[in-house]
């Protein structure tokens, strides 16, 4: 008989994995879907599957090539997120509730960001990656100075605006909904309670590292990797700077720093924004290894017990270690 762990693993390893629709082999061996894409032209879709199907695809799309397929499809960039959605909607992973979500981020760069909503089966709903948040700690992990402009599947709920609240305290991001004109978010948050309210000058862009050093002996490849993460977390509220780094079975690290929200609820922990660059990579959660998790000594709080709850829920039979580091002073 299967007991409930093993039953609840199978079903997150395998809604972690896999695309919507039918897709086809990219350059880099991932499956790219874009049937999907009603509406654009097949010579801005050839140039998807080029940029889709490299090996280091990792949710980002330049912006010259951003630039290119708006020029290409004689629209712009706003129009050209609004079209590339149902496309970042095939990365959602909603096991809880089948509602898939999409959502594209033009940072201030003017590169795109894919993200989508994630659920993990079983735990918490308080774990979910809204796909806001997942476009955004995109933009965030690669990063960018800021965000411009966002576009959705559907209007961003309450607890995406005041995530997006902390990035852009003056409230200017645009969000874009299908046809609907921009909307500022300010328009959309009113008498918004952000990092001003608590005393801070700006939010989380542009990302500000903070010097953090691993003990000695600590620093293969997992663990360097998951400690650069960490000296990119925002943590400006609890100051428990943390990092995570996922090994897969195939060599592949991805990272995810933490990122707070004044009102504590919509922060993202390391392993959720880990995560979302793993499935923008287009692996599977079935795939991760190791995980190596880098917080500041003495934090006030820890990652480690929902870094558990969710690794239990996509890829129990992971490994999982924490290391210790020390902020300079």
């Amino acid at each position: 008989m299967v007991n409930r762990r093993t039953a609840l693993a199978a079903l997150g390893a395998g809604l972690l994995g896999g695309r919507l629709g039918t897709a086809d082999a990219g350059q880099g061996g991932a499956e790219v879907n874009l049937s999907v894409l009603e509406g654009v032209s097949s010579k801005s879709r050839t140039r998807l599957l080029k940029l889709l199907g490299e090996p280091g695809f990792s949710g980002q799309i330049a912006a010259d090539d951003a630039k290119y397929l708006a020029d290409t499809e004689g629209t712009t960039i706003d129009t050209l997120m609004v079209r590339l959605l149902p496309l970042g909607r095939t990365y959602s992973r909603p096991p809880l509730s089948n509602f898939h979500v999409g959502a594209v981020v033009r940072g201030s760069s003017s590169s795109l960001y894919f993200g989508a909503n994630i659920e993990f089966p079983g735990h918490s709903l308080g774990l979910s990656v809204h796909a806001e948040q997942a476009a955004i700690s995109n933009a965030y992990m690669h990063d960018d100075s800021g965000i411009a402009a966002i576009a959705v599947t559907a209007a961003p709920c309450g607890h995406c605006r005041q995530f997006m609240d902390e990035l852009e305290p003056e409230g200017e991001i645009q969000v874009l909904v299908g046809t609907n004109p921009a909307a500022r978010l300010s328009s959309l948050l009113p008498a918004a309670f952000g990092p001003k309210d608590l005393g801070l000058k700006h939010g989380a862009f542009p990302v500000t590292p903070v010097e953090l050093t691993l003990p000695q002996g600590a620093s293969d490849d997992l663990t360097t990797a998951a400690l650069a993460a960490a000296r990119k977390a925002y943590a400006p509220y609890s100051k428990a700077y943390s990092g995570i780094a996922i090994g897969t079975k195939a060599g592949r690290i991805y990272k995810g720093s933490y990122i707070e929200n004044a009102a504590f609820n919509p922060s993202l922990s390391p392993f959720q924004v880990a995560l979302v660059a793993l499935i923008l990579a287009g692996e599977n959660a079935s795939a991760i290894s190791t995980v190596a998790l880098v917080e500041v000594e003495g934090a006030v709080i820890s990652q480690k017990s929902a870094t558990d709850a969710a690794l239990s829920a996509v890829a129990p039979a992971a490994k999982l270690r924490l290391v210790t580091a020390t902020k300079r002073r």
